[in-house]
């Protein structure tokens, strides 16, 4: 998954609209555009602003989440499993976005285990 897809669902997954962070982040809106769209760079300093801001680690922004033998379907199949659980819950409290996130983190792990398994499986190893 590229770095502009990654980030404009981190901003929804907010509740922002580009015009919205563009402001929290003091740049214009096109520049969100850009950047979410793979036109433009993002800053570095602007990437530890968003990492704060979504409560992710730079390697999620990035990517480095992913594993090298993972296929474009299998980041989406994550993608889905995730955004499934949008309503999260723990005794009858909303979890917070950033314990969303951590859950987030932990089911990602999981999946990426799994799968890893069930390739090698397939693959007769």
């Amino acid at each position: 998954m590229k770095i502009g897809h990654r980030l404009a669902n981190l901003r929804e997954r907010k509740g922002l609209s580009q015009s919205a962070l563009a402001d929290l982040l003091g740049r214009s809106q096109s520049s969100v555009a850009m950047w979410e769209t793979n036109k433009r760079r993002v800053p570095e300093e602007v990437l530890n602003q968003l990492a704060d801001l979504y409560g992710v680690s730079l390697d999620y922004i990035m990517g480095r989440d992913v594993p090298k033998w993972a296929s474009e379907e299998d980041v989406v199949d994550l993608e889905e499993m995730l955004n499934s659980n949008v309503n999260m819950s723990f005794g009858g409290e909303n979890l917070t976005e950033e314990e969303k996130q951590r859950v987030r983190d932990v089911l990602t792990g999981i999946f990426w285990e799994k799968l890893e398994k069930q390739k090698r499986r397939g693959a007769g190893e």
